[in-house]
């Protein structure tokens, strides 16, 4: 076959596959806008939240420039109640213990380096194909489950790997999620686990196959506390989606439990009973400090701009769940980018087919068909 006319051959190929793919991703964007856009009845309620777009001395945000001041100014905040972290393992460690064909992927089951000293068991699954694939961090309480091989629709892993990306599960430091081994630190347990995502993120860029532009993180309940902390507290994720995880403080409900001491209430003297809050088990450790400060996870949220993330609301991220989210709107506003916050809602905690769907078309939209 004559050169030009291989050439092009090539080139129409090429043009009709970015198309396709073009194609593919306006119609999830379709189906994912009506959510990043909040309901008529919560689009302009800020509620009694802080703004982050105030400096703790109340001097306001006026541009760009302030708010990367502003920025660190919470994160230096934060990082003083629940710890700074330690240096990050710039390359660590990946064992593979052995591997396993499964549908379009590899499963590799591994060991993992999430801090010096410590190895967390879990589970690389890599799709068919060269890459460069985009990829996601998938926290639990343990990783069987992300990988499909326990119960159902927590399956984060194993979905998303067999849609072309790679996935990397873990689970709780210790295999005790009430009991996390946090080592030699100091941080809060919560804070440590963002350390351990940041690690795992470190892991993922590090393979030859995957993009380190496009890696994300997504879990459920005890794993959306984790991606949630993790994504906010490490610039380099691309985006997130957090499931159900309880994205402010709320007292009143009992699976939004950042007080316990396994999340954000460690202290110095005994832990308190597991429970809701009460005159005889009261706040403790940082959280304490937290709440008499007036400070909210809505500031952590902030930090994500202007990354995009999406909330899988359930039981207790409700619609009016938007009123926090709203602060982060204002902050990406600022920044000149819009629908950057999503929430889609279900009645239940457990997540569903229906709300599973739109966390794979979010990560399709902002990490597999990225510009």
């Amino acid at each position: 076959m004559h050169a030009k006319t291989t050439f092009w051959i090539w080139a129409l190929l090429l043009i009709a596959t970015h198309t396709l793919r073009a194609a593919e991703n306006d119609a999830a964007w379709l189906r994912l806008k009506p959510y990043f856009e909040p309901p008529a009845e919560f689009a302009t309620q800020l509620g009694k939240y802080r703004s982050p777009l105030k400096f703790y001395d109340g001097t306001p945000v006026k541009d760009t420039a302030d708010w990367s001041r502003r920025r660190q100014e919470i994160r230096n905040r934060w990082d003083s109640l629940l710890g700074k972290w330690p240096e990050l393992i710039a390359e660590p460690k990946l064992e593979k213990l052995d591997s396993t064909r499964r549908d379009n992927f590899t499963q590799h089951r591994i060991r993992v380096e999430v801090a010096p000293g410590q190895m967390l068991a879990g589970y690389l699954l890599v799709p068919d194909g060269a890459g460069p694939f985009p990829a996601v961090v998938v926290p639990y309480y343990e990783p069987e489950t992300s990988v499909g091989n326990k119960g159902e629709l927590r399956d984060f892993a194993l979905q998303l790997s067999r849609r072309g990306f790679v996935s990397l599960s873990i689970g709780s430091p210790g295999g005790d999620a009430r009991k996390p081994d946090i080592g030699e630190t100091r941080l809060q347990p919560l804070s440590y686990l963002g350390y351990v995502a940041a690690n795992c993120y470190n892991v993922l860029a590090a393979q030859p196959n995957v993009d380190p532009k496009r890696i994300g993180i997504v879990g459920h309940s005890y794993g959306g506390k984790w991606a949630l902390f993790g994504s906010c507290l490490y610039d380099k994720f691309a985006c997130a989606a957090w499931s159900d995880p309880g994205i402010v403080f709320d007292e009143a409900r009992g699976s939004v439990n950042y007080w316990e001491p396994w999340y954000l209430g460690l202290g110095d003297g005994k832990p308190r009973k597991p429970g809701l809050i009460t005159p005889e088990n009261p706040r403790t450790g940082p959280y304490a400090r937290l709440i008499d400060e007036g400070l909210d996870l809505h500031e952590l949220h902030a930090l994500m701009a202007p990354r995009p993330f999406l909330v899988s609301g359930g039981s207790e991220d409700f619609p009016a769940r938007w009123v926090p989210l709203n602060h982060s709107v204002a902050v990406n506003q600022l920044l000149g980018v819009t629908h950057r916050v999503g929430m889609t809602n279900r009645p239940m905690h457990g997540p569903t087919v229906e709300s599973n769907d739109m966390i794979y078309l979010f990560f399709e939209h902002f990490l597999k068909h990225a510009k």
